[in-house]
């Protein structure tokens, strides 16, 4: 499910068509192994770099068709060409993974977006295409469900975020916590400070109309295509509940989805809403 590390889209879930499992399966793997070089174990900048140089490198062979190497693109080839997925969405995704390794600040929202342009809406992009219902209209709708995933993830993790390299990484925007009375102090030092909490509650509402916007994309779609776009959105929002249930002190407790959640998740997901309330 979404919103945990690096799960912004499903797992072969029992919910997708037998015949996608594999090919979400085989796009996870390379989003997972590729989003791991950039945030997890000790390596050097420099070696990160390199790893995902290295991704980028096995992307050109395949668009000139040359060999690959790496086990991760053996796997992911074939799905490339069976559904035609563009490359420049696998490119995005890595450098957004890229910009990880070094840049642990954002200005304002607007570069925060443009970053979860790179780093969540590729995915969902992907999906669509091995559903075989890229349409315009339906991606920018998708879009908006994966940044508003993304968005969610950051705020779910704020304390795990303020811990990672030398500076502790923020994605909170800046201008947001000046005009909030935010000190970067109060976020690495885990203080749910009340200004904190007026701060990630406008975040939060924030992130919860993003993810409205799109969610009739789940009902568009057919079948268990649409099942498991809804279970997404709803699991989204379920965590955003979950947040502001600990009055938004991420700090003491990370919120995030319980087997006693899913019951309800899958309830959201089968009754449609009469209107974009919750």
């Amino acid at each position: 499910m979404a919103v945990d590390h690096y799960e912004n889209f499903p797992v072969a879930s029992v919910l997708l068509p037998a015949a996608l499992r594999e090919p979400v399966a085989a796009i996870y793997w390379f989003a997972r192994r590729a989003d791991d070089f950039a945030d997890e174990g000790d390596l050097s900048p420099e070696e990160r770099r390199a790893l995902l140089a290295a991704f980028q490198a096995e992307l050109d062979a395949i668009e000139v068709d040359a060999p690959t190497q790496h086990p991760v693109f053996l796997r992911l080839r074939p799905v490339i060409a069976n559904y035609r997925l563009p490359l420049q969405l696998f490119r995005d995704l890595l450098d957004a993974f890229t910009q990880d390794v070094g840049k642990d600040r954002y200005r304002d929202f607007a570069e925060l977006m443009d970053y979860c342009r790179r780093s969540a809406d590729p995915v969902g992009r992907l999906l669509l295409h091995l559903f075989g219902h890229a349409t315009a209209r339906n991606l920018e709708r998708s879009d908006a469900i994966c940044s508003a995933l993304q968005l969610i993830n950051h705020w779910q993790d704020i304390a795990i975020d303020a811990a990672k390299g030398d500076r502790g990484r923020i994605y909170l925007p800046q201008d947001d916590m000046a005009r909030f009375g935010v000190s970067e102090e109060t976020i690495l030092h885990h203080i749910a400070s009340a200004d904190f909490r007026s701060l990630l509650r406008f975040q939060i509402d924030r992130a919860r109309a993003l993810m409205l916007s799109g969610a009739p994309l789940g009902w568009d779609l057919p079948g268990r295509m649409g099942l498991e776009i809804r279970a997404i959105v709803a699991g989204g929002l379920r965590v955003l509940d979950k947040i502001e249930a600990i009055d938004y002190d991420v700090f003491a407790r990370r919120p995030k989805l319980e087997s006693f959640d899913w019951p309800l998740i899958l309830w959201r997901s089968l009754v449609r809403p009469l209107d974009n309330n919750r």
